[in-house]
């Protein structure tokens, strides 16, 4: 989308943005959990849904476009949450170098 087309507006989602932290489980791996970071106003829309056979059944993809206020701590690895819907961030990036505002590459986890 151009930005000349963006509403700011439509930033209507209230999410919480989430940063990893890895603890070692005493075995020799990591436990994976998630902290909040922030609160912010999104806008997210919906780009495509992939589904495919996995084990047997049915698994799908859904990913998103999801529009913040510019901020220098979002990377990918991180996760938006909006109540019970988690985004997993692939990628951030300024559209149009301007600072005003960030687009974030989700997947929906957990659909």
């Amino acid at each position: 989308m151009p930005l000349s087309d963006f509403d700011p507006g439509e930033m209507t989602a209230r999410l919480i943005l989430e940063a990893p932290v890895e603890t070692a489980d005493g075995q020799g791996g990591v436990v994976t959990t998630y902290l909040p970071v922030a609160s912010l106003w999104a806008r997210i829309v919906p780009v495509r849904l992939e589904v495919f056979e996995r084990a047997g059944g049915d698994v799908a993809t859904i990913t998103h476009n999801v529009w913040i206020r510019r901020r220098d701590d979002v990377v990918a690895g991180m996760r938006l949450r909006k109540g019970g819907r988690l985004f997993a961030v692939v990628a951030f990036h300024d559209p149009d170098d301007s600072g005003r505002y960030g687009l974030c590459r989700c997947e929906e986890a957990g659909r």
